[in-house]
């Protein structure tokens, strides 16, 4: 992938989706681990955007758009999405602010906080290449 990718652009996420393919260590946290949860982010400086991270047994990947089987969706504005991103703040404290809402099955993302954990990691080095 070439340039430098725009958080949340088409481009930023099929290197988030190659990320995530090729982390031995997120396959090592994900492994058993079926879920499927959509983000939706408000008020980005193109549009609203949506995409959807699937796990499946080891495997990652994310894509542009919607998910109907979507075990959890996750839905926050532009400003709290880019905070999370960039470590300035935390998924947590967006939750507990009323900045970021969740839908779905809760327990699912405490069953397989590893596995979420283990996406953020493998995003370390496009964090560090992404603008905001």
């Amino acid at each position: 992938m070439q340039g430098v990718p725009r958080f949340l652009s088409h481009q930023w996420i099929e290197e988030a989706s190659a990320a995530a393919a090729t982390s031995p260590e997120l396959a090592e946290a994900s492994a058993g681990v079926h879920l499927v949860v959509q983000q939706v982010v408000t008020g980005g400086p193109d549009a609203d955007v949506r995409y959807v991270v699937s796990f499946s047994d080891g495997q990652a990947r994310l894509r542009a758009g919607e998910a109907a089987d979507a075990d959890v969706t996750f839905t926050t504005d532009w400003e709290s999405a880019v905070a999370v991103a960039t470590g300035t703040a935390s998924a947590q404290d967006a939750f507990t602010s009323g900045r970021l809402k969740v839908r779905g099955d809760v327990t699912a993302l405490l069953r397989h906080a590893r596995a979420l954990d283990g996406l953020h990691a493998a995003f370390a080095g496009l964090r560090e290449r992404t603008t905001y």
